[in-house]
């Protein structure tokens, strides 16, 4: 399918046929091009190749066929000029930031970042004598106090990793192109189905494609998205020169993993608007956050930046952590992983897993209680897995 073609194709279509390359088999199924390199016809042509003279592939840390397909159906669904793919969803993180960002420069970001993120804004960049400022992101006066001469990128994520807050990216972003910089998202949890940051303004999104994009706890994968010229400045020579490249084999599965995605994500997210219901009056649980409910928060802005809800539901317990261990502990049916996003319902305790590297304090700070708990809905149906919390109450 053409560039032009899929623009007029929805969403679900474009999962399903965008970027497609076929060999001269005219396979059906995306090929899997396992190979390192590349040969070329004569010594000639592999001369221009390397000094960007002729099209073709040179090395697969660079590119690779079946990397450049799920990059381009990437873009056709973010609406992105260009992606580029990584190893993991960290990987794409620090690419994009360290791209960009140079000894000297200053980022702003976000309090509320999933633990791995803090630690690359936190402690790796300054290494680098590039200085942090994190805010409290639901608070647009925070991010321009912030702004220095030298910022030069704004960084958050949203719906946020755990407590669900939802941040507003168009007002963020306006704040950044102000000030000169750039705006980074992290739009893992709401999936580009839900949400599209480069339609509100900003200048990269980043994905864990571990998560929903494979959608069934295979693999490991990242992607950058942005305008070509993002991507050609800041992105492609180091992910070329320093290698966090994605094997073609993930990147394989990713595609595919791509075309159930939008059937995937609408069940997991009606699933989890039925937890929430469910939990929501229960005596043990005594806080409830689910962005699709107008008690969120945030709820007119949810309303007005996603088109749905999200397929996680986070939760309190009373007794804390050892309540919150009891509990998970008594569950049969859902399991206990870090992971979110799988066709399995998985749980998680923020503190002493995703963010166990930070104080108590700046837990508390992000409202991540000793009984708060993450629930990521999966495909296994509702009723089940509500007796399945229920029983797990009961216990703890």
């Amino acid at each position: 399918m053409s560039a032009s073609a899929a623009k007029r194709y929805r969403p679900e279509t474009r999962l399903v046929h965008s970027g497609t390359l076929r060999s001269q088999f005219a396979e059906t199924c995306e090929a899997l091009y396992l190979t390192q390199g590349y040969v070329y016809e004569t010594a000639l042509s592999a001369e221009k190749r390397f000094k960007g003279e002729e099209i073709g592939y040179q090395y697969s840390r660079y590119a690779n066929p079946t990397v450049t397909m799920f990059e381009q159906r990437m873009a056709a669904l973010e609406g992105a000029e260009a992606a580029r793919a990584t190893a993991t969803g960290m990987a794409a993180v620090t690419t994009a930031l360290m791209g960009q960002l140079r000894a000297g420069d200053h980022i702003v970001a976000s309090k509320q970042l999933f633990g791995s993120c803090r630690y690359v804004v936190e402690e790796h960049l300054p290494r680098y004598g590039i200085p942090a400022a994190l805010v409290d992101g639901t608070d647009l006066d925070q991010w321009k106090k912030a702004v220095r001469p030298n910022t030069k990128t704004f960084f958050l994520e949203s719906p946020t990793n755990p407590t669900l807050d939802v941040l507003d990216i168009k007002a963020i972003a306006a704040i950044a192109h102000e000030a000169g910089a750039s705006l980074v998202v992290d739009n893992v949890f709401s999936t580009p189905l839900y949400q599209r940051p480069l339609e509100l303004g900003a200048d990269c999104v980043v994905y864990s494609a571990t998560k929903h994009i494979d959608g069934q706890g295979r693999c490991l994968g990242g992607v950058i998205l942005a305008s070509q010229k993002f991507i050609d400045t800041h992105v492609q020579t180091l992910i070329r020169q320093t290698g966090p490249s994605i094997s073609p084999f993930n990147a394989w599965v990713l595609l595919k993993g791509l075309e159930t995605l939008a059937v995937r994500v609408q069940r997991q997210t009606d699933t989890a608007a039925t937890v929430a219901v469910a939990l929501a009056e229960h005596p043990k649980v005594t806080r409830l956050i689910y962005p699709g409910r107008p008690d969120h928060p945030q709820a007119a802005l949810v309303r007005a930046q996603m088109r749905a809800g999200s397929t996680l539901v986070t939760f309190e317990v009373a007794g804390g952590k050892a309540a919150a261990f009891r509990f998970q502990d008594a569950l049969k049916l859902v399991r206990i992983s870090n992971n979110l996003g799988d066709a399995k319902s998985l749980i998680t305790h923020p503190a002493t897993t995703t963010h166990q590297r930070l104080t108590p304090a700046a837990r508390a700070e992000l409202g991540i209680g000793d009984g708060l708990l993450r629930l990521s809905c999966g495909l296994e149906h509702p009723d089940d897995i509500i007796e399945d919390l229920f029983g797990a109450l009961a216990v703890a």
